[in-house]
């Protein structure tokens, strides 16, 4: 089954993303290589796809699991959440925020390129 996976991220939490970026686009390729990533990517904080400074609000995954326990279980374990939870626990705030849906697909977007 498809589900979505939206997190949100904490302000000023951009310094964190970059240093764990590559780890967690390299489980996006995982994902990918088994052909169960539908789409992924940041939410920017402002409207331009290059938020620069601005950074971003969360991102978002739809991908495909065998139940939502491991959609759940692979969500925890990315890069992003820890990092991110890391900062907010010594901030002595509560952890990055994930939220995770099961998705049924009515209509499944045809693979496109941008040119």
């Amino acid at each position: 089954m498809w589900y979505l996976i939206y997190s949100e991220d904490v302000a000023g939490s951009l310094p964190q993303r970059k240093l764990a970026r590559p780890a967690h686009l390299a489980r996006l390729q995982a994902l990918q290589d088994e052909g169960r990533l539908l789409t992924a990517g940041p939410n920017p904080a402002i409207d331009a796809e290059d938020p620069a400074d601005a950074g971003f609000t969360g991102s978002t995954v739809i991908a495909e699991f065998s139940s939502q326990a491991d959609a759940k279980a692979w969500a925890d374990a990315d890069p992003y959440v820890a990092a991110l939870n890391a900062k907010m626990q010594k901030a002595g705030h509560c952890p990055a925020y994930l939220h995770l849906r099961a998705l049924v697909t009515a209509i499944r977007p045809a693979p496109q390129t941008r040119g």
